[in-house]
C-alpha cells in the first residue's frame, strides 16, 4: 500500500455497488510538514491530520482537503478564519540520534481562504481547545500551555500537569516552521507541582483561567483547588481558593462562571472588568452532580447587552432518598436565572425516569443521552435534550414549566405526549 492510498478520499454510494468507489480529494501538493521535520527525516511523523472543506450547497457534494504531518499528540482549534493544529514530537524527535536538544512542538495554521498552511516551532502543549484564544487586536494567538500535556487526545486533558505558562504568540512568527517562539513570548505561571493536575482552563474576556488541584503529601484524597486568573494584557495573576474543586469554566456575558462541587453542584460568578476579578453571586444544588462534562452541555442566553441578566441551563444528576432505604438517581435540566448578576433557581425540566429492566447498551441513552444532553434556546423557545426525551419548557413567572415532550425510546417506537 503506497502513501497515496492513505490520502483523504470521498465516496458516493450508488445502487447496485458492492464496494464504494473512492475519489481522492487531495494530492501530494496539499500535504505539508514543517521544514525542520522534513530535514530530520520521516521517523519524526506518524500521523496525517486533515482539514476538509465541502460545498454543502452543490448539487453533488464536492470536497477538498489539506493534510499536515505530525505526531498523534494533537490539539485542534477552529477560529473564524483558520484551523490551528498543535502537534508535538516527543516520541520521535531524538529517535535514532544521540541528540539531547529540547523536544519541540509545532503549531500549524491552515487558513480557510485556500492559502498554504504555515507553522512555527513552539514548546510545551495546550490542555485542550479551550487553551487557545485569538487576539486579533494584538495580532497574536494567546495559548495556555503546560510542561506535561498530550493535548486533547482521549483522556489526556484529564492528566495534564507540570509548569504552566501563557504564550502570547505574534502572528508574524508563522512561516515554514523554521522560525521559533522566543522566551519573552512566555509568561511563567503557577504550576501544579509533583502532586497536582489541571482541572479546567478557559479564556473569558481579558483573562485566561485555569484550575489546579493538588493532593497533600502522602495522600491521594481531599485535594485543594486553586483557580488562577491571568490578565492577557500582562500583569500578575489573581488566585482564588475553591475548596470543592472546579469542573467547568464558562463565559457569562462579560463575566465568568465557575462550576464545581463535592456531592453538590456549586455555581460561582466572577465579576470581570475591574482592576481584578471579584467573586460575585453563588448558588448550590445539594446531593447532585453534573451529568455531562462536555462543553455543549451548558448554555447561557443573555437577555441584556452586558449579560448581567439572562437564563442558563445545565444537565445534572440528582439523588433522592428512597422510602425504605437507598437512593434513586435521575437526570434533570437545571435552569438558573441571572438578574442583575444575582443567581436564583428557575426550576427544572425532568427526564422520564428509567424504566426498570430496560437496558439498551447505551445505543440511544445512558441516562442523559450519553454526551448529548444540553439546553437549547431557539427563537424564544426553551428545550432540554436528555435521556430519551426532548422536552419543551415555558418561562412562566419565576419557574420554567413543561409544555410537551417527545420520547425517543428505542423500543416501542416512541411516543409523543
Amino acid at each position: 500500500m503506497t502513501w497515496k492510498y492513505a490520502l483523504p478520499a470521498l465516496s458516493r454510494w450508488n445502487a447496485g455497488e458492492d464496494e464504494p468507489t473512492w475519489r481522492r480529494i487531495t494530492t501530494g501538493r496539499q500535504v505539508y510538514v514543517a521544514q525542520p521535520l522534513r530535514e530530520k527525516g520521516p521517523h519524526t511523523v506518524n500521523t496525517m491530520h486533515t482539514v476538509s472543506m465541502c460545498n454543502l450547497t452543490a448539487p453533488q457534494l464536492n470536497c477538498s482537503a489539506t493534510v499536515i504531518l505530525g505526531s498523534n499528540s494533537r490539539t485542534f482549534f477552529v477560529s473564524q478564519n483558520a484551523v490551528y493544529v498543535w502537534t508535538d514530537t516527543e516520541n520521535a524527535w531524538n529517535e535514532q540520534t544521540d541528540e539531547q536538544d529540547l523536544v519541540p512542538a509545532f503549531l500549524y495554521r491552515l487558513p480557510f481562504d485556500g492559502a498554504a498552511p504555515q507553522a512555527v516551532r513552539v514548546m510545551g502543549n495546550p490542555i485542550d481547545q479551550f487553551s487557545f484564544s485569538p487576539n486579533a487586536s494584538a495580532s497574536r494567538m494567546d495559548v495556555l500551555v503546560s510542561a506535561d500535556s498530550g493535548g486533547d487526545e482521549m483522556w489526556r486533558p484529564e492528566v495534564s500537569h507540570g509548569d504552566m505558562a501563557l504564550l502570547r504568540l505574534p502572528m508574524s512568527r508563522f512561516g515554514d516552521g523554521s522560525g521559533s517562539v522566543r522566551p519573552e513570548d512566555y509568561q511563567d505561571l503557577p504550576g501544579t507541582g509533583p502532586r497536582g493536575y489541571i482541572d479546567a482552563n478557559r479564556f473569558v474576556g481579558d483573562y485566561a483561567f485555569y484550575a489546579v488541584s493538588r493532593y497533600p503529601e502522602g495522600s491521594y484524597s481531599n485535594p485543594t483547588t486553586e483557580l488562577v486568573a491571568v490578565p492577557v494584557r500582562g500583569g500578575e495573576p489573581t488566585l482564588f481558593n475553591f475548596e470543592d474543586g472546579v469542573e467547568r469554566i464558562e463565559p457569562l456575558g462579560r463575566d465568568a462562571l465557575i462550576v464545581g462541587g463535592n456531592d453538590s453542584v456549586d455555581f460561582t460568578t466572577l465579576i470581570l472588568g475591574g482592576a481584578r476579578p471579584q467573586v460575585g453571586s453563588s448558588f448550590t444544588v445539594p446531593q447532585a452532580s453534573q451529568s455531562e462534562s462536555r462543553s455543549h452541555a451548558f448554555f447561557y442566553r443573555q437577555d441584556s447587552d452586558d449579560g448581567a441578566t439572562g437564563l442558563m441551563g445545565l444537565p445534572i444528576m440528582t439523588q433522592t432518598e428512597r422510602q425504605g432505604g437507598g437512593w434513586d438517581s435521575g437526570a434533570d435540566m437545571l435552569f438558573l436565572r441571572r438578574d442583575n448578576r444575582a443567581l436564583s433557581d428557575f426550576g427544572r425540566l425532568h427526564a422520564t425516569p428509567t424504566v426498570p429492566g430496560r437496558v439498551d447498551g447505551c445505543v440511544a441513552s445512558c441516562t442523559d443521552w450519553y454526551g448529548n444532553a444540553r439546553p437549547i434556546f431557539l427563537r424564544g423557545r426553551v428545550f432540554a435534550l436528555m435521556g430519551y426525551d426532548l422536552v419543551e419548557g415555558r418561562e412562566g413567572g419565576d419557574r420554567i414549566e413543561e409544555v410537551r415532550r417527545v420520547d425517543y425510546e428505542t423500543r416501542g417506537g416512541g411516543k409523543d405526549d
